[in-house]
């Protein structure tokens, strides 16, 4: 069927040969004008017909014409909806009102397809029936409603359907993390129980923005960094461990000898000849901290970084070590004031055991720093950049570790307080003295 607005250059993003959003918004909007099972939309009809318009003449403009949303939400709660207006009612009334509303995802994302059903039948009824299963904070995203249906929709989530909404605001937004130990062999500590843990413990966090800024956490279960928490959230913990990775020497063999594929055999089509473990795993290590002996792989796991290659490449013959827990980054953010920059390393090994307290102290210490001393819009890596990593951990009672070094120094000058150079010059002249006196 003829949609309202002519959309060519939206059109031109449906010729590639990958599936399309804008094939899906037109499918939406046909769905509508026609109405064949009688719903009776609480919002206009043509909120994805005029959607489309309205985007067409944003790439039309080379900007956009949505608004700044302003104030708008759920009685109680000041985090979970997007306000969202557009600024031309008048030619697009179908998205005079486009509010986004973020519902918090189950851990690692498990949904049954009844909950599937019934939450897009509560989107069909009373938003625009688009959707974003996720969004980059983990949320699900339910795309666009009028300001009269959130209330409507905040019942429905929590009182039928045992469901919250996330964050927004300047406020803890909503935890995610991976499927963790309830799939993944890697995982090094139980993600989800984290995840779940400091979510209810910080719902007030999550629904009264007070923050200076977002704060995301993020839980990867294992180094391979599922959820890529390292590059996209204030507080990143990922599983690690800290004795020696294990090793299968038979199957070893058995890999270099091509009766195991590598790669878990997702390369099954592979071409490039028998798997050369010199040149597919060891010379590819980081650290250089891997060579065979005869037929024996030796690793040094004092220079390992968890890098997960080797592993990744012989995972039947290589196993994460058994002591394990977590690291703890912080300050990773994606451009705001002053440009991306990953996690930094806060606490590189502590155990991941209910309650949970050691984890919670790290946490609280870091708000109450960054509450006092934050600016308005500045996230905790910005701070950390403004007041430098030794005040992090000042004030956090962390000691000072090599393994938080992330690049070399670009200052050569070190400073030091004053009772501790005095302290420190003390104590170098008395065994400056028991030396010479020996």
């Amino acid at each position: 069927m003829k949609l309202k607005h002519e959309t060519p250059m939206l059109d031109e993003l449906e010729s590639g040969p990958w599936p399309s959003f804008v094939s899906d918004i037109k499918d939406e909007a046909a769905k509508r004008a026609k109405n064949e099972k009688n719903v009776e939309y609480q919002i206009p009809t043509d909120v994805c017909d005029d959607l489309l318009g309205i985007l067409e003449l944003s790439f039309k403009h080379g900007r956009t014409h949505w608004k700044h949303g302003g104030i708008v939400g759920v009685f109680g709660y000041g985090g979970g909806v997007i306000g969202r207006y557009c600024d031309q009612p008048q030619n697009f009334p179908g998205v005079a009102h486009f509010h986004t509303m973020r519902v918090s995802q189950p851990g690692g994302k498990y949904y049954n397809t009844d909950f599937l059903k019934q939450l897009c039948d509560l989107w069909d009824l009373r938003g625009s029936g688009v959707t974003n299963m996720h969004g980059s904070t983990g949320d699900i995203i339910l795309l666009g409603t009028t300001t009269p249906q959130l209330e409507e929709i905040f019942y429905e989530l929590t009182h039928n359907m045992n469901q919250d909404l996330g964050g927004s605001g300047s406020n803890l937004r909503t935890p995610a993390d991976c499927l963790g130990q309830s799939r993944c062999e890697y995982a090094c500590y139980d993600t989800q129980h984290l995840c779940y843990t400091l979510t209810q413990e910080y719902q007030d966090e999550l629904h009264r923005p007070a923050f200076p800024y977002k704060f995301k956490f993020k839980f990867d279960g294992c180094p391979n960094g599922c959820v890529a928490s390292i590059a996209r959230s204030d507080m990143s913990f990922i599983g690690t461990w800290r004795d020696d990775i294990r090793i299968d020497q038979e199957a070893v063999q058995a890999y270099i000898g091509g009766e195991i594929a590598p790669n878990g055999g997702a390369h099954a089509g592979r071409d490039w000849g028998p798997f050369d473990i010199q040149k597919e795993v060891i010379d590819l290590c980081p650290t250089e901290c891997m060579w065979m002996d005869g037929k024996e792989l030796k690793i040094d796991n004092k220079e390992c970084v968890r890098c997960m290659h080797c592993i990744d490449a012989m995972p039947r013959a290589l196993r994460i070590g058994q002591d394990t827990g977590l690291s703890i980054l912080v300050g990773a953010k994606a451009p705001i004031l002053d440009g991306a920059q990953m996690g930094t390393m806060l606490v590189p090994f502590i155990k991941a055991e209910e309650p949970y307290d050691e984890i919670k102290e790290v946490i609280e210490s870091i708000w109450d720093w960054w509450m006092e001393e934050g600016k308005n819009r500045e996230r905790l890596g910005e701070l950390m950049k403004r007041q430098g990593l030794q005040r992090m951990l000042e004030m956090t009672n962390q000691k000072p570790d090599p393994r938080m070094v992330k690049e070399p120094r670009h200052n050569p000058y070190i400073f030091w307080k004053e009772e501790e150079v005095e302290g420190g010059f003390e104590r170098d002249v008395n065994e400056f003295r028991k030396h010479h006196q020996r």
